[in-house]
């Protein structure tokens, strides 16, 4: 939570010096060869000699959908606060719900829908400040950005849909270096390297933050798993907008990079709006458990017909 919160400043202040493909390509290649090389030790590279044509197309088109993934949400933090932009991503669940009911039949129910009805009710609320009084500057940049942003949560969206159906074959790790490798080649030619080349040494480590955080941020959500359970986890995720918001403040209270980091325009009401969105996206997870529960006890206490 504190990396997925911290990856938002540091990709606002890389706004500064390094466009959003350049630094996701920066990204996505150091991330690569981390990965790489650790599961060439552990031997797991095998898993792509089995593939067939059909899930190597698969594979690249969750490989583009993540790039999109990426690029937008660094792209969102030139109009939007971190806090702002994590907090707009929360549509996320209401993208994927809605992604696997088109795709996998799954079934919305009604509390998932009033769950969703909660978030969207919220995000209204966090931005009234802008919406109600803002300049049309200012609504022009909260819309673009949380258009953006949406992009970037319905790219995510229809790529966990895609890994969903790949995980027969690979492992998770293995469909992210696939990705990796593959945005390496693709996203080199639209990207600008020789902007890396004057970076100052305080930008390079904002940098080699951001592509650090890339495999540690998910390292460390693949491992939470094996603890706890996943609405857990998922719950704490929730709250990474609110930890967005704090280190923003954070650095805004300490005057660390005032020409970049602004606080966000948020008075009580619109905390009220914050918190309506972390409960929603807590109880979707919820109510999700509780229902595949109910469907796994119907399964094991209904009597054989056979």
């Amino acid at each position: 939570m504190i990396a997925w919160g911290m990856i938002a400043i540091a990709l606002k202040l890389s706004s500064n010096f390094a466009d959003p493909v350049t630094l996701t390509w920066l990204r996505f290649t150091v991330a690569g060869a981390i990965v790489w090389l650790w599961q060439k030790r552990n031997n797991r590279l095998v898993q792509y000699r089995q593939l067939k044509r059909s899930e190597w197309l698969r594979l690249g088109l969750a490989g583009v959908l993540l790039m999109i993934n990426y690029t937008c949400y660094a792209w969102s933090l030139v109009y939007l606060t971190p806090g702002s932009s994590q907090l707009s991503m929360q549509m996320a669940p209401l993208f994927l719900a809605i992604g696997g009911a088109v795709f996998f039949k799954e079934y919305i129910s009604w509390q998932q829908w009033g769950c969703f009805a909660l978030l969207f009710a919220g995000l209204l609320i966090f931005f009234h400040p802008v919406l109600r009084s803002g300049s049309e500057t200012e609504t022009v940049a909260l819309l673009s950005g949380v258009g953006i942003i949406f992009v970037s949560a319905l790219a995510w969206s229809l790529y966990a849909l895609v890994q969903k159906s790949l995980f027969k074959q690979l492992d998770s790790s293995n469909i992210l270096l696939g990705i990796y490798l593959m945005a390496m080649v693709v996203m080199l030619p639209l990207t600008s390297p020789a902007d890396l080349l004057k970076m100052s040494l305080e930008e390079w480590l904002i940098a080699l933050f951001c592509c650090l955080n890339t495999v540690v941020a998910y390292g460390a959500f693949a491992k939470s798993l094996t603890y706890w359970k996943t609405v857990q986890v998922s719950s704490v995720i929730a709250v990474t907008p609110v930890m967005a918001f704090l280190l923003t403040e954070l650095c805004v209270a300490m005057g660390w990079w005032t020409d970049v980091i602004e606080a966000a325009q948020a008075d009580w009401l619109s905390l009220c709006g914050m918190g309506l969105v972390v409960f929603a996206a807590i109880s979707v997870q919820l109510v999700n458990v509780k229902r595949c529960e109910k469907v796994t006890t119907s399964e094991v206490t209904e009597p054989s017909t056979a």
